[in-house]
């Protein structure tokens, strides 16, 4: 006779039900003895630093049409 997939589904049930209970009591979560600690020592700097030189801004200046407004 040919199980069906309903009667293969409820068999492995029945075998896992009572291997889960027995396992179940060999696992344990515990909390850690010290505190987790998460350094985020970061320094974030941002230097933005314009240098023309004598001849690009006299460049600029005598020929406003390069850079308009």
């Amino acid at each position: 006779m040919r199980e069906t997939f309903e009667e293969r589904k409820a068999l492995r049930a029945w075998f896992a039900v009572p291997l889960l209970c027995v396992t179940a009591s060999c696992i344990t979560v515990k909390a850690p003895d010290r505190p987790i600690e998460i350094n985020l020592n970061v320094k974030v700097q941002q230097e933005v630093v314009v240098r023309l030189q004598k001849d690009a801004q006299e460049l600029i200046e005598n020929n406003p049409e390069l850079f308009p407004e």
